[in-house]
């Protein structure tokens, strides 16, 4: 039952998805964007480093919003107020995120960034307090508030030193927060209040991020299409990000849903928080991975001479060979928390992917792509005629 105090409101059991909720996501994607952006301005090792590190910054963000939107309506009163606030705070995160190691000016960029990121986990903190009536939920917000803040001194310090030596504080600064925070969490689960709610959350931004890698395609294509060799790779993009969406969505997604219902309360807080706020992590930064590995080929196909022999770099082979492997890690990460089942066909895929980086990395930048693509889809008939591991029924649905 839904209880109206004014300032917020509660969310029911079967709350769904608000269109506040969708705005927020499409804050989430251009950040996204941004990531993608970053990496392409200097392609190599240490970018694909830092790469993954603003993801980690975006992702536990988003997630910790997707928490307190199943415990009260994100699109009500007080809540709505602040979350809105949280939303431009992150708009000027991804507008510094080009900038977070080379900005130059009268405040460093990477200083926005630290400070918008704080904003964004002040005001969620603040928010959750502001409607938690639930003392072991107020517990496990105050025993959160420790690392988060504790985080914030080497977010700050590598924000104001720069470099290799940023690098490192901000590893330690979302160390202690995340980890911090997961710890507190073990001490005293989060609550959850609807699994309809929560599950497709998470398929919405799996979705929006999917979308980024066409959105990727689109601006690696350029403004208009250069050769026959250009519209086949973007196919073949179009092709990989399909397949991503359908090792997912196909049976996957059920599968670990069905077993979310199934779980008692307690059961569901840690499904939730393993399989879906920590293994959904992997998955999404796999997919911006090879969003970033495709827009290299036709970075490629475009700016290179003798395009169609040309093999793409190391960067960007190992983003798109080891992003698709990264995902498949993901997805048996997320199984194994959700289900208590283990299968080998995500594990054997991924490994896969990361011996073909080797060969890869000799292939025109096309073929590389080509090759991706033939593997995804390999994976796909596997898993197909793979057991599906059984997910347990819902606690209030009889067996037979």
């Amino acid at each position: 039952m839904r209880i109206f105090r004014g300032r917020y409101e509660t969310t029911a059991e079967r709350h769904r998805t608000t269109s506040f909720e969708i705005f927020f996501d499409l804050v989430f994607v251009f950040a996204l964007t941004r990531i993608v952006e970053f990496m392409e301005d200097e392609p190599s090792a240490v970018t694909l480093t830092r790469g993954l590190l603003l993801f980690l910054l975006l992702w536990f963000s988003w997630s910790s919003y997707a928490w307190l939107g199943n415990q009260v309506r994100a699109d009500v009163g007080l809540v709505r107020t602040g979350t809105l606030a949280a939303m431009a705070a992150m708009f000027v995160a991804a507008l510094a995120i080009p900038g977070a190691w080379r900005g130059s000016g009268p405040v460093p960029t990477a200083l926005v960034l630290a400070a918008s990121y704080m904003a964004v986990r002040t005001l969620h903190l603040a928010l959750f307090l502001a409607v938690s009536r639930d003392r072991q939920l107020t517990r496990t917000l105050r025993l959160t508030a420790i690392p988060v803040v504790l985080g914030w001194i080497p977010l700050v310090t590598g924000a104001l030193v720069g470099g290799a030596t940023q690098t490192v504080l901000w590893t330690v600064a979302f160390a202690v927060d995340v980890g911090g925070a997961r710890i507190a969490s073990g001490f005293s689960p989060w609550p959850l209040r609807s699994v309809s709610h929560f599950t497709e959350r998470h398929r919405l931004v799996l979705i929006i991020a999917v979308g980024e890698s066409l959105i990727s395609i689109g601006i690696g294509a350029g403004a208009e299409l250069r050769g026959w060799l250009v519209l086949l790779a973007a196919l073949l993009g179009f092709a990989a990000a399909a397949s991503l969406w359908r090792l997912y969505f196909d049976r996957f997604a059920s599968v670990i849903e069905r077993s979310l219902e199934g779980a008692s309360a307690a059961r569901r807080a840690t499904i939730a928080s393993d399989a879906y706020s920590l293994a959904h992590f992997p998955m999404v930064a796999g997919i911006m991975y090879v969003a970033f590995g495709i827009e290299q080929v036709l970075a490629t196909l475009i700016h290179e001479p003798d395009a169609h022999q040309r093999p793409l770099g190391l960067p960007g082979t190992v983003a798109l060979y080891a992003g698709g492997a990264l995902y498949l890690v993901g997805r048996a990460l997320c199984l194994r928390l959700a289900t208590m089942h283990a299968t080998l066909a995500p594990l054997a895929g991924a490994a896969v992917l990361l011996l073909l980086i080797a060969p890869a990395r000799l292939l025109p930048a096309v073929v590389a792509l080509a090759l991706l693509v033939l593997a995804l889809m390999a994976q796909l008939a596997v898993e197909w005629r793979w057991p599906r591991p059984a997910a347990p029924l819902p606690a209030n649905q009889p067996a037979g």
